[in-house]
């Protein structure tokens, strides 16, 4: 898939784990402080979506938590600072929301503190049974969490 000047890839291969680590263990507020061995792992247990420019390398990323049947997780979703604005986080979500839709996979869930419009663009919305999720999370609590 091609948004010029950008150009989406599924190869786990391309991705360039220095800088995913980074924005995701320094510069996301959701995995802040998570080790490049969790990260790794995560990419390699998931099904990533890097985005690439020629001059640039890669400038975002996303993955789903799936089984590739009944349920997957949007998350990790990172678009580089200097490449924001362009359309590039609407391009994986419609990415994740294909993959799904290929598959045949009727529930995609994501979490998010800022960029509901986004989401909502790709037909993402709020949960319709709240009260039926629960959760273990045994992350540190951080401020704003």
């Amino acid at each position: 898939m091609t948004i010029a000047p950008y150009r989406l890839s599924e190869d786990p291969a391309e991705l360039d784990m220095d800088r995913v680590v980074q924005w995701l263990s320094v510069d996301s507020y959701w995995a802040h402080g998570r080790p490049r061995d969790m990260v790794e792992r995560s990419f390699a247990a998931s099904y990533p979506c890097g985005v690439y420019s020629e001059e640039h390398g890669q400038v975002a990323v996303a993955r789903l938590v799936s089984d590739a049947a009944t349920f997957a997780w949007y998350c990790d979703v990172y678009v580089d600072a200097a490449h924001r604005g362009r359309g590039l986080g609407d391009a994986l979500t419609r990415w994740a929301v294909t993959w799904a839709e290929q598959r045949d996979v009727h529930r995609l869930l994501l979490g998010t503190r800022d960029a509901h419009e986004v989401y909502r663009r790709a037909g993402f919305r709020p949960l319709r049974h709240p009260t039926v999720f629960m959760e273990i999370d045994r992350r540190p609590q951080r401020l704003g969490d």
